[in-house]
């Protein structure tokens, strides 16, 4: 209904303020667009496929919000159903499909069946086995989900209690879940969705000399039918469930399931890099170990390329929020002057700037995972297995370092936003809880980077004992010039007066990671300490180790002819991001720098003034920047990070003529009345039977 609000105005015009800060830049927002997301289309794609989406009532946001958990799941369910008939309609490829489901902005429970289920299957299964069961994927007559993760146990994946037994006799496996720790817990797509599962279950085959003792070889991934793909009930045999409630993820059906003695045939077993000889039970493994977790680096390799998107979403609204925002005036400013945007204080800058920086240390480090995963998997299918160990280094650290950075980064750009962050016109909500869910899943953040420093412990093993072997790759390089060079150093100086030193500092993270590095061989490969009294250390290392992946990857980045073909000032802005990015992380662990004899005091002096310099340099392009990552008003679904800055026009629609669920319902409030609403005499009964 019209009433007297319909003329009101803010008091400050919010669209004006972003044309200011547009007109304050002369950065090509286009420009740096293509040079960000050119590759694969992905502009082209998403503004085609969010024009349909934004056509399509069922894909509308506006009140999702105000949906129970159960309703989530069922708007995602329907979702997904209706992206695939989307894609059947308008032709869409697979790369579309994906696009829908991340601009729909909700974990899809359809998402596993063509992510990790589809990957172990393409990757670990025989030819035969692909054969048979890539049609049935692709072709949608079955449903997957992958089931690894137990009640018990998640990250240590070699303690996982789900058995699978071979039976010589009849030549089946027996998938058994002995306790109740064995439940599979936490697997997407599994509590209400899949029809079929990867279970990751050990495998326990009898001796040939002693059948009633059972050898154990280790995980290994089956595909196993769990409900019957015409009834969808469960199969006889399996308890399986949605998990309930939990931050994040309301469409999404994270489930539990037991196996009481589940027969399954020896083809269940995929076999790309295993066998099992079913005259001697003889169980043989090919290739490198570590194949049997290639669907978690898959994973966490495209946790690492989406942490950039995730990230720069939050910085997007929370940069062009504080633009629009004003509160109090400038103290030292004579008269009564207008009140300050909000991004002109420091105090805020300092929070907001070096994250939007950060978005392009992840962008470019996210690049350089897409080709190491694609090199390795190539390297892989041909039967080199030599840089495997590598990958899962590189995708361990990084996966916890950039989780890390985003999920800290969302929250930092909510709570500087000031109260609006807190409300569900900031757009912040759903990705907050949502991605509060990373730094956990698929390796947890503080367990999985023990890979990491193992890796690097056995390379400095290496260096140390042959140290004139020709070395293999970059590490191998850095750690004999660390080794050349440790006893005679001289602590670098990154900063001469106003004067930056870029090869300076990518050289001063990487002494770091080096020094760090060689600590951690000498406590345990010299001193022999328990690796457990370590852990705190290893921990540290693998974050100085990533960090120097992101300090080197982006500084190779600015080099590139890519980067320096943009136009002016753009290069240079970017040069601005690399180093405030690289300062500000320096300044917030200084004494592992200073401990190596990596940095100079004198750099570290100085480091405050020039923080507060790169800052004050970015500033009149933040909003240009943000631009620039392109984020359509359909995904960031918010009144705060509104393109067009009309902000506090925008929160009161949604507040006044939207929030129907609350503002159209009138309640009855007298406490002798145990009625709720008034005037509909059920006694409560509304609410007392959702209980």
């Amino acid at each position: 209904m019209p009433d007297f609000t319909d003329a009101l105005k803010p008091a400050y015009d919010g669209a004006a303020t972003l044309v200011e800060e547009r007109n304050g830049s002369k950065i090509d927002v286009d420009e740096l667009s293509k040079h960000l997301l050119s590759r694969d289309g992905f502009l082209e794609r998403q503004k085609r496929i969010c024009e349909v989406l934004e056509s399509e009532k069922l894909f509308d946001k506006s009140q999702q919000m105000n949906l129970s958990r159960p309703d989530r799941y069922h708007l995602g369910l329907a979702r997904a159903k209706a992206i695939r008939r989307l894609v059947h309609k308008h032709n869409w490829g697979h790369e579309d499909a994906k696009m829908a489901e991340y601009l729909t902005d909700e974990m899809s429970p359809f998402h596993l069946h063509l992510t990790m289920f589809v990957t172990t299957i393409r990757e670990q299964a025989s030819d035969e086995q692909r054969a048979y069961w890539m049609p049935k994927i692709m072709g949608w007559s079955i449903l997957g989900c992958y089931a690894q993760s137990e009640l018990g146990h998640g990250s240590n994946v070699r303690g996982l209690e789900t058995t699978a037994t071979w039976n010589p006799e009849t030549k089946e496996f027996e998938i058994h879940s002995p306790t109740l720790t064995a439940s599979k817990w936490w697997n997407g797509s599994m509590g209400r969705t899949a029809t079929h599962a990867i279970v990751v279950a050990q495998i326990l085959v009898p001796s040939p000399s002693f059948p009633t003792t059972l050898k154990s070889h280790g995980p290994h991934p089956f595909i196993v039918q769990i409900r019957d793909t015409k009834t969808h009930l469960p199969l006889p045999g399996i308890v399986v469930g949605d998990i309930g409630p939990k931050y994040g993820y309301a469409s999404m059906d994270n489930g539990y399931m037991l196996f009481d003695h589940f027969h399954v045939p020896k083809t269940a077993m995929l076999s790309r890099y295993a066998t099992l000889d079913d005259t001697t039970g003889t169980f043989t493994k090919r290739g490198h170990p570590g194949l049997v977790y290639g669907s978690l680096t898959f994973v966490r390799a495209n946790i690492i390329m989406n942490a950039r998107l995730v990230l720069a979403r939050a910085v997007t609204v929370a940069v062009r929020y504080s633009c629009v925002r004003r509160q109090f005036r400038d103290r030292d400013e004579k008269g009564e002057g207008p009140e300050m945007k909000v991004l002109d204080y420091p105090t805020v800058q300092v929070r907001i700037l070096p994250l939007l920086a950060t978005t392009f240390a992840l962008h470019y480090t996210g690049e350089m995972m897409f080709e190491l995963y694609g090199s390795t998997r190539e390297s892989i299918e041909k039967g080199d297995f030599s840089t495997i160990a590598e990958l899962h280094s590189a995708s361990s650290g990084l996966k916890s370092l950039c989780t890390t950075l985003a999920a800290d980064g969302i929250e930092t750009c909510r709570r500087a936003m000031g109260g609006h962050g807190f409300g569900g016109g900031s757009g912040l909500v759903g990705i907050n809880a949502d991605y509060l869910s990373k730094p956990t899943v698929e390796g947890d953040n503080w367990m999985i980077t023990q890979q990491v420093a193992a890796y690097l412990t056995k390379k400095m093993t290496i260096a140390v004992e042959k140290p004139d072997s020709p070395p293999a790759d970059s590490v191998d390089e850095l750690f004999q010039m660390y080794l050349r060079e440790r006893d005679h150093r001289i602590p670098q100086n990154a900063i001469h007066g106003t004067q930056i030193d870029d090869k300076a500092v990518v050289e001063i993270f990487q002494w770091r990671a080096a020094d760090l590095t060689y600590r951690a061989y000498h406590a345990r490969v010299v001193e022999k300490k328990p690796w457990n009294s370590l852990l705190i250390q290893l921990h540290e290392l693998s974050r100085v180790y990533s960090e120097q992946i992101l300090t080197t990857t982006f500084h190779r980045a600015l080099t590139s002819s890519s980067s320096s073909s943009l136009s002016s000032p753009t290069p240079s802005v970017l040069r601005t991001c690399f180093r405030l990015y690289t300062l500000y992380t320096l300044s917030n662990s200084p004494l592992p720098f200073l401990t190596s004899l990596a940095i100079s005091q004198s750099t570290l002096d100085l480091l405050p003034d020039t923080i507060l310099s790169l800052l004050a340099e970015l500033r009149p392009h933040a909003v240009k920047l943000v631009d620039a990552w392109a984020i359509p008003g359909y995904l960031l679904d918010s009144a705060l990070g509104r393109y067009d800055g009309r902000v506090y026009e925008d929160l009161y629609d949604r507040a006044h003529r939207k929030n129907d669920a609350m503002n159209k319902t009138i309640f009855n409030v007298d406490w002798r009345s145990d009625e709720v609403v008034l005037g509909s005499g059920d006694r409560g009964r509304g609410i007392l039977a959702k209980l």
